[in-house]
C-alpha cells in the first residue's frame, strides 16, 4: 500500500502519468482523503488489500479543499474522502462525485506537550502562548474559527498550517504551546500530546464524506472502499481511532 503522494502534487501527477489506475501485476484504487483520516485509511487500506488480491490501495492525504478542488480539475482519484461538506461540495458542483455518504464526525480539542508548559486549560489561555491552528480554508480551520467566534476568544494564532496533521506536528515538535485539532488526531499522538476538551466544541462538529469519483478506473472497486468505510467494519475502526458517529 502506498501513502503520501502530496496533495499538491496530484495534479501534476495526473499529466505525468495518465494510466496511474494499472499497474503491470495488478489494480491501484486511489483514494485522496484528509489528513486527519491517516491513520485510519492507512489501517482500512491494509484490511481491503487482504481482501482485494491483485489490488493496491494509493492513500493521497492532504488538506480537503486541495484534494477535493484537484479532484474537480480531474486529477486522478477513485475515491474521495473530505472533513466537511464545504470541501465535498467542491467536487459535487464540478460533476465528479454523486452522492456522496456522511461517514463520520469529529471535535475540536486543544493538545499541548505533555507537561503543559504554559499551562493551557481552555481557549481563553492561549492568549500569550504560542499557538496555531489550520488556515482559514481548510475544514479544520472553519471548525477552530467557529468555535473560537462562538466563545469570544479574539487571540491570534502563532502560525496557519495547511492542514490538521501539519498543526499537531507543530505541537509534538515542541514549536508551539498548543494547537487547536480533532479529537481524532489527539489520540493518534497518544503520549506525546496531552489533549484538553474544548467548551461547546460538541455544537461545531464537523462531519466526513466519501464518495466514487467519476473518473474511477474501476467503479465498482471504489464504490467497495465506499462501502468498507461506511459499513460496519468501517464504523468500527473509525469509532477505535476517536471519530464519532455520522
Amino acid at each position: 500500500m502506498k501513502t503520501g503522494v502530496p496533495a499538491l502534487a496530484a495534479a501534476l501527477v495526473g499529466a505525468l502519468l495518465p494510466l496511474a489506475g494499472c499497474s503491470d501485476d495488478g489494480t491501484t484504487l486511489r483514494v485522496l482523503a484528509a489528513a486527519s483520516l491517516t491513520d485510519v485509511f492507512t489501517e482500512l487500506g491494509e484490511r481491503f488489500e487482504a481482501d482485494h488480491e491483485g489490488v493496491e490501495v494509493e492513500l493521497s492525504f492532504g488538506s480537503s479543499t486541495d484534494l477535493a478542488e484537484q479532484a474537480a480539475d480531474g486529477a486522478p482519484g477513485d475515491v474521495l474522502a473530505t472533513a466537511d461538506a464545504t470541501a465535498m461540495a467542491a467536487a459535487e458542483d464540478a460533476g465528479v462525485v454523486a452522492a456522496p455518504e456522511t461517514f463520520a464526525t469529529n471535535a475540536l480539542v486543544i493538545v499541548t506537550p505533555p507537561d503543559n508548559p504554559a499551562g493551557i486549560d481552555a481557549l481563553d489561555d492561549l492568549a500569550g502562548a504560542t499557538w496555531v491552528r489550520c488556515a482559514d480554508e481548510t475544514p479544520c480551520g472553519r471548525v477552530a474559527l467557529a468555535v473560537l467566534g462562538s466563545a469570544g476568544v479574539e487571540s491570534e494564532p502563532d502560525s496557519l498550517e495547511e492542514d490538521v496533521r501539519a498543526t499537531l506536528d507543530k505541537v509534538t515538535s515542541g514549536e508551539a504551546d498548543a494547537g487547536l485539532v480533532y479529537a481524532s488526531d489527539a489520540a493518534s499522538a497518544g503520549d506525546d500530546v496531552a489533549a484538553i476538551p474544548v467548551a461547546g466544541a460538541e455544537e461545531q462538529l464537523t462531519s466526513y464524506l466519501v464518495g466514487a469519483l467519476d473518473q474511477a478506473d474501476d467503479g465498482e472497486l471504489a464504490r467497495e472502499w465506499v462501502d468498507l468505510v461506511t459499513g460496519a467494519e468501517g464504523r468500527s475502526a473509525l469509532a477505535d481511532a476517536g471519530f464519532g458517529p455520522p
